[in-house]
């Protein structure tokens, strides 16, 4: 059975395509996935069967091997800086709730600077399995 990563998969689009091992692009459709399966992550390494499709070979029968590595996983921050990172927030968050008390919004930049950081934070938090 042949073997590759996969390229891209869109889950909206219904579609992507694996690299083979042996060079060249395999069509993808969503109809291939494992049952239960919605989307493949990029990068992920494959199994599969190829069929001659309108427009070339077509993958069938996609099996994982192995899932690609989380970008996000592998640049987070050491659980002590995240830490210090989570002390300040709270801060941040503890004026701005104070301010709030007060009956206002803090300044646009306040809030510009406090939504970033949130989001960053978050975005260490959100790691794929």
């Amino acid at each position: 059975m042949p073997t590759g990563r996969v390229r891209w998969f869109d889950a909206a689009k219904g579609y992507g395509f694996i690299t083979s091992d042996e060079g060249g692009d395999v069509f993808l459709p969503a109809a291939a996935l494992p049952t239960g399966a919605t989307t493949l992550r990029k990068g992920a390494k494959v199994e599969y069967s190829v069929v001659s499709g309108r427009k070339g070979p077509q993958a069938m029968g996609v099996t994982p091997i192995a899932s690609a590595p989380s970008l996000v996983k592998a640049t987070r921050p050491k659980p002590d800086d995240m830490a210090a990172i989570c002390e300040d927030l709270i801060k941040m968050l503890d004026a701005a709730g104070n301010t709030l008390r007060r009956h206002r919004y803090p300044s646009a930049a306040e809030s510009r600077k406090l939504a970033t950081l949130l989001r960053a934070v978050a975005d260490n938090f959100d790691v794929e399995d």
